[in-house]
């Protein structure tokens, strides 16, 4: 695995996606780790825009989906 790249090099980052992710519909969201954060990109549109999140922002996300803040359904 590659090391964590910076925010203005994600031609180096490694894109991951649920391993529950439906692969028939492809309609899934992918995540990089990143020096200053994490990625996301639409799985459907790879070259398209990304959204960017420093760690604490990321934290707060996946600490408000466990605490269910959002409505996943």
């Amino acid at each position: 695995m590659r090391g964590l790249v910076p925010a203005d090099d994600l031609a180096c980052a490694v894109w991951r996606k649920a391993a529950r992710s439906n692969t028939v519909g492809n309609q899934c969201v992918e995540v990089a780790r990143l020096r200053d954060g994490v990625a996301v990109r639409d799985s459907k549109d790879p070259q398209g825009p990304r959204l960017m999140f420093t760690p604490g922002e990321w934290e707060a996300f996946i600490e408000g989906v466990k605490g269910g803040e959002f409505d996943l359904s």
